[in-house]
């Protein structure tokens, strides 16, 4: 207990899956958690469990993040952790691919993510005591494969793994103790996934599909993945920075998955 005892830490897209897991662990560790994302009564529930704060917020938009940020600075006079979770998957090859599909996924995905980089660097570079922070950025195992169904969403996902680490660098020569890391999950239980599942076919033949892929047989929990948010937030990772952590049971060290 006690991991981010002191700590603010801002999680967007926090109403379900992942956000939703990250937020619960960070606020049993002691941070204080303001959660973010579109899903008004799904995420004010998650920040009712602990205590946390919710607000809506387009990630899309730097207005929103600059007001985001300015309130929190001035609530809690600093902003110690960000988790750049929240995204979207809207499927498709690239002959598929219409202006508007990629407009749409590269927004939230990247765009989105970007602006939580930037405005989350220009309140931690003022934090009491001297610049110190954790920018956390969620890609994806397609930030290392392409995903010929998802053009646009490996496109964004792949552009996360690479300003993760111009961030890091960026922080690192001129703050020092800012730090930037992003976590690539394979296939995890979310409500995100189960939808995609259920817009198949069969949707149990799905999911028992995309377990068998992994080479520990199971799909991996919003938990793990928070967890391992948790280890890049604390100052046991003081030392971690511009880092790759692929969490996906097992299913890229895999030459033949299948």
């Amino acid at each position: 207990m006690g991991r981010l005892a002191g700590k603010v830490a801002l999680v967007t897209g926090a109403a379900s899956g992942i956000g939703a897991a990250t937020a619960r662990v960070m606020a049993r560790e002691g941070a204080h958690v303001v959660l973010t994302d579109v899903q008004d009564d799904r995420g004010a529930a998650v920040a009712a469990e602990f205590g946390g704060a919710y607000r809506r917020q387009d990630v899309t938009s730097e207005a929103a993040w600059i007001a985001l940020t300015d309130a929190i600075k001035a609530e809690h006079g600093r902003l110690d952790v960000v988790v750049n979770n929240a995204g979207i998957f809207i499927g498709g090859t690239i002959e598929e691919t219409t202006e508007e599909l990629w407009d749409k996924v590269l927004g939230v995905n990247l765009k989105g993510l970007m602006w939580g980089c930037k405005h989350g660097l220009r309140i931690m570079k003022d934090n009491p005591g001297g610049p110190k922070g954790s920018i956390v950025n969620i890609s994806s195992i397609t930030g290392y494969v392409g995903l010929a169904s998802g053009a646009a969403y490996s496109a964004s996902k792949g552009g996360v793994r690479l300003l993760t680490k111009a961030v890091a660098v960026h922080a690192a020569r001129t703050y020092r103790d800012i730090r930037c890391n992003s976590v690539h999950p394979g296939v995890i239980d979310t409500p995100m996934n189960q939808a995609a599942f259920d817009a198949s076919p069969d949707p149990n033949a799905m999911r028992a599909m995309f377990a068998a892929i992994q080479p520990n047989g199971r799909m991996t929990t919003p938990e793990e993945i928070a967890n391992a948010c948790l280890f890049l937030a604390s100052d046991e990772a003081s030392s971690v920075n511009g880092a790759e952590i692929l969490i996906d049971g097992g299913w890229l060290a895999a030459p033949n998955p299948l």
